[in-house]
C-alpha cells in the first residue's frame, strides 16, 4: 500500500508535519554517512512543503553528547567534557547548513530542556511500573553502549587471543555484573508484533521483515538494562531520586524527540512523528526499544520509519582503521555531494562512494545535461532578447514527444517521492534532459535563427525551458540552491514553484512572453581534476 507524505501528514488539527533524523554521536566528528541520513530527512520534508504550501514542517536533528565513548573522546583531544561536545556539535551544524538541511529544531542531549524530559519521562515510566531494580549479568559492548544478548555474540580470535563479539556490529562485548533499573521490554511483545505488522510503518519492507523476525524468533523479549552505575558512567543524566545511578544513554537519546515537542513542560504537541528517518545500524533501538518505551509511557509510536543502508567507500565499510572515512567537506565536488548521494543510492541496500563516480556525476549530469542546455536557451547567441518566449505552435515530432514526457513526469516523480525513491526522480528528470538536449541538436535552433524564423526559433526555446522550469520544480528537493538559481535564471516568481505549477504551459493556453534575468550564465562549473594530483593522493592515502 503506497501512502503518499501529505496522507500521512493530514491530520483535522493541522499539526505540524514532523520528521525527524537521529541525534549524532558527537565521540568523532560527522562523516559521510551521518550527512546522508540528514538529507534524506530535508529532502522529504521540502517534497511534503513543495506539495502543501500550507504544510506547517517541524523538522529536528541534534547531537548525542552522553556516554563512555564521550568520555573517552574528550579525554583523548585534552578538552573539557563540555568543550568538546560544544565543538562537536557545531560541526554538524555548519555541515548541515552547508548542505542545506532545512531543519527547524536542533537539540542537544546537554541541554536542560532535554535533561528535563529524560527524567520527566522516566518517571512515568517507573509510574506505570514499567521498570524495576535488579541485579544484571550480560554481555555489554562499550562502542555500541549496550547490552547484547549471548545468542547475538560470537567467538572471534585476535592477536591478543580469543574474544566475543557483538554479530550485528562487530565490536568485542565483555562479561559485566551490575545493579541496574530494568525496562519491562517482555510486556510489549504483542503490542510490538501487531505494531510492526501495521502496512507501510517500517520503509523499506525489507527492514520491518528484519523486525518481525527479531520479535517474533524467541518465545519473549528479555527485558533490557536502562541504567548504569554513575560512577562507570560519571558523564550521564543521573536517575531521578537515586544520584548511584545514570540513566542508559539510549534511553536519554530517544527521549530528544520528545524534548524538541516540548515534553514536560506541556502536552507534547506534535507527536507522533510523522517519519523518522534512521540508519539500519540503529534500527533495532528505533524499531524495538523506543515504540515499547513509548508505549509504556502512554503514547503512541512513531507514523513511520524510514530506514536506510549504508555508505561504503571503494566497496569497503567506512572506518578509522582502514582511514577511508569520509569527510563531506573534503570531497572533490562538495557542490555535487547532495546530489550524488540523493541521486545514487536505494535506502534498502549500501552505497558505493568514490571520488571518480562523484566527479563523473557533477560534470556529465549537472554542467553538462542540466547546465549545458539551460546556458544554450538562455544565452544570447540563440535568445539575444533574453526572453522567456510564448510558444505559437511547432509541428515536429520531436517536439511533441519531448511536451509528452513533460506532461508525465510530475505525476511520476510524485509517486516516486512518495516511496523515497530519490534516484528514480533523478533517472525520470535526466531522461527528460536527455530529450531535451537532443531536440535542440535535431531542430538546430542557430540554423533558424540565421533564417529569421523568430516563430519557430521562440517555440523551440519555449519548450525547452519549459522543460528546464517543471524539472528544476521536481528537483528542489534533491539540489535546492541549483533549482532556484536556474529558476531565478527563467525569471519564475517565487510563488510558482510549487509543485501543483508543474504542468506545461501549452496545456493551458499560450503564456505570455516574459524577460529572464539577464547576464551570462553557468548554472553549475565542469570540475577538472589534475590527474598526477590525483595519483599523489592516492598514492599518499
Amino acid at each position: 500500500m503506497r501512502l503518499t507524505l501529505r496522507l500521512l501528514s493530514s491530520v483535522i488539527n493541522k499539526r505540524p508535519f514532523y520528521i525527524t533524523t537521529p541525534i549524532f554521536y558527537v565521540n568523532a566528528a560527522p562523516h559521510l554517512g551521518h550527512l546522508y541520513t540528514a538529507v534524506v530527512a530535508d529532502a522529504i520534508q521540502r517534497f511534503e512543503k513543495l506539495t502543501d504550501p500550507n504544510c506547517n514542517v517541524k523538522f529536528s536533528t541534534g547531537t548525542d553528547e552522553h556516554g563512555t565513548k564521550i568520555q573517552q573522546a574528550a579525554a583523548k583531544s585534552n578538552k573539557s567534557l563540555i568543550n568538546y561536545c560544544d565543538n562537536i556539535s557545531k560541526e554538524y551544524r555548519e555541515l548541515f547548513d552547508e548542505y542545506e538541511v532545512e531543519y527547524t529544531d536542533f537539540v542537544r542531549t546537554t541541554e536542560e530542556r532535554h535533561k528535563k524530559a529524560v527524567s520527566h519521562f522516566w518517571r512515568k515510566l517507573v509510574k506505570n511500573d514499567y521498570i524495576y531494580k535488579a541485579k544484571y549479568a550480560g554481555w555489554y559492548s562499550v562502542n555500541d553502549e549496550a547490552f547484547v544478548p549471548e545468542s547475538h555474540t560470537r567467538d572471534e580470535v585476535t592477536e591478543n587471543g580469543k574474544i566475543k563479539v557483538s554479530i550485528e556490529s562487530g565490536h568485542r562485548v565483555d562479561w559485566t555484573e551490575e545493579t541496574n533499573y530494568m525496562f519491562r521490554l517482555s510486556a510489549f511483545k504483542t503490542h510490538l508484533h501487531e505494531w510492526l505488522s501495521t502496512d507501510g510503518v517500517i520503509v523499506p519492507t525489507k527492514f520491518q521483515k528484519q523486525l518481525q523476525d527479531l520479535v517474533s524468533k524467541d518465545a519473549y523479549l528479555p527485558d533490557i538494562s536502562v541504567s548504569r552505575p554513575a560512577d562507570r558512567v560519571h558523564w550521564a543524566i543521573r536517575v531521578p531520586d537515586d544520584e548511584e545511578q545514570s540513566v542508559y544513554v539510549w534511553l536519554d537519546a530517544l527521549v530528544n524527540y520528545l524534548t524538541v515537542c516540548g515534553y514536560g513542560d506541556g502536552d507534547c504537541a506534535g507527536w507522533p512523528a510523522d517519519v523518522q528517518v534512521v540508519g539500519k545500524d540503529i534500527l533495532k533501538f528505533h524499531g524495538i526499544y523506543w515504540p515499547a518505551f513509548l508505549m509504556a509511557s502512554g503514547r503512541h509510536p512513531p507514523r513511520r520509519l524510514v530506514c536506510h543502508a549504508h555508505w561504503t567507500v571503494d566497496g569497503s565499510k567506512m572506518s578509522k582503521s582502514l582511514g577511508n572515512v569520509i569527510s563531506p567537506r573534503e570531497t572533490i565536488v562538495p557542490g555535487a555531494l547532495r546530489y550524488m548521494m540523493l541521486r545514487e543510492a536505494t535506502l534498502a541496500d549500501d552505497a558505493n562512494f568514490s571520488s571518480v563516480k562523484l566527479l563523473n556525476i557533477a560534470n556529465s549530469e549537472l554542467a553538462d545535461t542540466l547546465g549545458n542546455l539551460a546556458a544554450r536557451v538562455t544565452g544570447t547567441a540563440l535568445n539575444p532578447r533574453e526572453e522567456f518566449p510564448a510558444n505559437k505552435g511547432l509541428q515536429h515530432e520531436l517536439a511533441s514527444r519531448l511536451m509528452d514526457q513533460i506532461d508525465r513526469l510530475p505525476d511520476e516523480c510524485h509517486t516516486h517521492y512518495s516511496n523515497y525513491q530519490f534516484y528514480k526522480v533523478v533517472d525520470a528528470v535526466m531522461k527528460v534532459l536527455h530529450l531535451g538536449n537532443l531536440f535542440l541538436e535535431t531542430i538546430k535552433p542557430w540554423e533558424l535563427k540565421k533564417m529569421k524564423r523568430q516563430e519557430e526559433l521562440d517555440a523551440v526555446i519555449h519548450i525547452t525551458m519549459e522543460a528546464l522550469r517543471i524539472c528544476s520544480i521536481i528537483l528542489h528537493p534533491i539540489i535546492p540552491s541549483l533549482s532556484n538559481k536556474l529558476l531565478d535564471k527563467l525569471g519564475v516568481p517565487e510563488d510558482r514553484r510549487l509543485w501543483r505549477h508543474c504542468q506545461g504551459a501549452w496545456r493551458n493556453g499560450a503564456m505570455e512572453t516574459r524577460n529572464i534575468q539577464s547576464g551570462k550564465f553557468v548554472l553549475f562549473p565542469r570540475t577538472y581534476v589534475d590527474k598526477k594530483d590525483a595519483k599523489k593522493k592516492k598514492a599518499k592515502s
